[in-house]
């Protein structure tokens, strides 16, 4: 098999059948059939590996899993049915009533709402920590702490931190490093080769890149990852065999995909940091980003998501997204189709208005996704809605 990224996506494929298909089947089947007693006892026993039930495993789970596997640089993974399954099996299969985690301030809506509700309830505890402010992330761990977790780049602040350093610290505080890397995909970023134990992707987004199906994957070593599954195996967070096989022949394009986005997800930065009407424009390539040199380090681009702030703020920021005629206004992201998101008022709506201040989520802030389509259709709708 090749060492490139391109022919791994494209030529990693489950067996062939009988049939010599080119292209892998969907496998939709909840169980399977055993030669004989014997053999389902060694299954059963993990004395024999296969499939037994398709909330375990399934070929086009397993297929989906290999492909991430071997792009991240991982040994192995655990598909999901969302991203917020993948994040949620992933602290349930590690963390204990007692344990602490030391958190990216600036992390996903429901991540938030995991932390401070939901693992709350079960005694376990965390502290932020700020990605612009590495030198405070060393004090906030405690001998209880279990995990650090971090979205570099995160959502919607597009704030970086070096990956290298955090495993430094894991390292010298056996802790586990865990780190969402949806939004640069392993084509732009590898946690794992920078020193990571667990990389965690919502699927979702540019692995699908087309607004299609839902899932996500945990991703480490096969000891870590055992761990996952036998939490998971039980709790049932499983990906469907049909969305699997999306989402792997997705992985087919995601290395074209992510140039294209990422060629105009620049250019859109670059011509709104000269816009009066934009008050900051954040874009890891961007020389004005704070973590521009960290980013240029660590990812191969910048990514398809570029967050602004409008002058004017709610007002302006509603005015600027009712006026745009091409881009969709939704909640989710990395689409081939342009998307223009208030993280205020809806993915990080839970927050308050402080929270939101200190990750710097203002009332001004919009989140752009920029698609596929022709770069001067995206520049001139965003130039008439800013003029609206």
């Amino acid at each position: 098999m090749s060492d490139n990224f391109e022919t791994i996506a494209i030529r990693t494929q489950t067996e062939r059948s009988s049939h010599k298909e080119h292209s892998a089947p969907i496998y939709l089947t909840s169980s399977y059939k055993f030669d004989d007693a014997e053999e389902m006892r060694a299954l059963f026993a993990n004395e024999k590996e296969g499939n037994v039930y398709s909330r375990y495993s399934n070929p086009n789970t397993s297929e989906f899993i290999e492909k991430m596997a071997l792009l991240e640089g991982a040994e192995d993974g655990f598909a999901t049915a969302t991203g917020m399954a993948a994040i949620f099996t992933t602290f349930a299969a590690f963390l204990k009533s007692g344990d602490h985690i030391v958190s990216s301030r600036s992390v996903f809506g429901s991540t938030h709402q995991l932390l401070t509700n939901v693992f709350a309830k079960w005694g376990v505890t965390f502290d932020y920590a700020d990605l612009d402010k590495p030198q405070d992330w060393e004090a906030l761990i405690k001998p209880n702490t279990k995990i650090i977790f971090v979205e570099t780049p995160s959502n919607p602040g597009i704030d970086i931190i070096d990956l290298e350093f955090l495993a430094g610290l894991a390292k010298k505080y056996n802790t586990l490093l865990v780190v969402d890397n949806c939004f640069a995909t392993p084509y732009l970023q590898q946690p794992i080769k920078l020193g990571a134990h667990i990389s965690i992707h919502s699927a979702t987004k540019y692995i699908d890149g087309q607004g299609r199906a839902l899932g996500g994957i945990i991703l480490g070593t096969k000891a870590l990852i055992a761990e996952v599954v036998a939490f998971a195996r039980h709790s049932g967070p499983s990906l469907s065999p049909f969305n699997a096989w999306i989402l792997s022949k997705s992985l087919e394009t995601l290395a074209v995909r992510m140039d294209r986005h990422c060629e105009n997800a620049l250019k859109v930065a670059e011509y709104l940091e000269k816009h009066p009407k934009i008050k900051l424009v954040k874009y890891p390539f961007l020389p004005s980003h704070p973590q521009h040199e960290i980013a240029k380090k660590q990812m191969k681009q910048g990514g398809g998501i570029v967050t602004i702030v409008v002058n004017g703020g709610i007002e302006a920021a509603r005015k600027f997204m009712d006026g745009l005629k091409m881009f969709s206004i939704s909640a989710n992201l990395a689409d081939t189709r342009s998307i223009a998101t208030h993280p205020a008022t809806s993915t990080h709506s839970k927050l308050s208005e402080e929270e939101r201040n200190i990750v710097g989520i203002e009332q001004g802030s919009i989140r752009l996704s920029i698609g596929l389509e022709h770069i001067d259709d995206i520049l001139k709708d965003i130039e008439q809605a800013l003029g609206s």
